[in-house]
């Protein structure tokens, strides 16, 4: 008899599945759905009957507890409820804004489009730099008590082991761990020199898909990743280029944040080994979901010999950038 293979929770997640989990709720569907580009959650936009198409957002099983989706949801509250353009997630009658559905949670919220801003666009710079201010100052009115902070253990160490110890091939391994360990040593290292810094709620994946632009303006999606973290997490995203034109679009940035929440200026020398950790963490990613056959079939560059030989090359290269001046304004 032939082994049998396990299938991802996610794919019970049919059509009729879908719709029978919004209907539960007492919404009629019109069999319209579409799937959006997710694959950390499942997203889709979802037909009604008489109304304007919802997102229903399914979550990961075992990945946030309910408590700390809970607290994602009322982080975009407390932030429509200061009039910001952020995507929220729609209430019940009774209050609620996390569902089960058998063995899912799930969420709706309205359908909003856009497309991404143009960040090589001073104007579009200086609109976002204010509107993550605004962010920023109800993101540290209270702190998250369930969410964790993002650290150099979380997103830098523990990821590195994660990857020395199930996934990096043979040839790489003594590369990758020596690599890995210098740089989280330079990472640490900055963390230290540049003191106590104050944690807040951020969005925390400040890319580029995460904000709409539509009608001249911006709304910020997907706060999936909201965690408590230096507000630069928020900001370096934001910036490409060379260093002057980084030093450019962030003073641009800034002139529109500081019109809502102080900025501090110590927190520059955090950019580099943050994004030292994004990539790191990239990777640990990637590798933890590869049981999911949608990650094979969307990344299936990742976890070959090309892959894991440019990513030490890259991690090379941002060994050296970290040993270069910070960004100064």
């Amino acid at each position: 008899m032939a082994p049998q293979v396990s299938k991802h929770p996610f794919e019970q997640l049919t059509p009729d599945f879908i719709m029978d989990a919004v209907e539960s709720l007492g919404y009629r569907c019109d069999c319209r759905i579409l799937t959006l580009n997710s694959y950390e959650n499942r997203v889709y936009q979802v037909g009604i009957e008489d109304h304007e198409p919802l997102i229903a957002k399914f979550y990961r099983p075992e990945r946030w507890s309910d408590g700390q989706i809970l607290e994602e949801h009322d982080f975009m509250l407390a932030l429509t409820e200061q009039e910001l353009p952020v995507v929220a997630p729609l209430a019940s009658a009774s209050g609620e804004t996390l569902y089960h559905y058998r063995d899912f949670r799930f969420s709706l919220s309205p359908c909003k489009g856009g497309h991404a801003p143009e960040l090589d666009n001073l104007d579009h710079l200086l609109v976002l730099g204010r509107l993550l201010g605004r962010i920023h100052s109800v993101g540290a009115i209270r702190p998250f008590s369930e969410r964790p902070a993002l650290r150099s253990q979380n997103f830098g160490h523990d990821c590195a082991a994660y990857i020395a110890e199930n996934f990096i091939p043979p040839e790489y391994s003594e590369s990758y761990q020596s690599l890995t360990a210098d740089l989280l040593q330079q990472v640490d290292a900055c963390y230290a020199r540049v003191g106590a810094t104050t944690n807040i709620r951020v969005h925390g994946d400040c890319h580029s898909g995460n904000m709409l632009w539509r009608d001249g303006a911006p709304h910020f999606v997907d706060f999936d990743d909201s965690r408590m973290a230096p507000a630069i997490q928020d900001l370096w995203m934001l910036l490409s280029g060379s260093a002057e034109q980084q030093r450019i679009q962030f003073d641009k940035i800034l002139t529109g944040y500081h019109q809502f929440y102080d900025f501090n200026l110590a927190e520059l020398q955090l950019i580099e080994p943050l994004r030292t950790l994004r990539m790191i963490h990239y990777s640990a990613w990637l590798a933890s979901r590869w049981a999911d056959p949608a990650f094979k079939k969307a990344f299936p560059w990742f976890n070959t010999l090309q892959y894991w030989g440019e990513h030490i090359l890259e991690l090379r290269e941002q060994f050296s950038l970290l040993q270069e001046p910070s960004l100064a304004l």
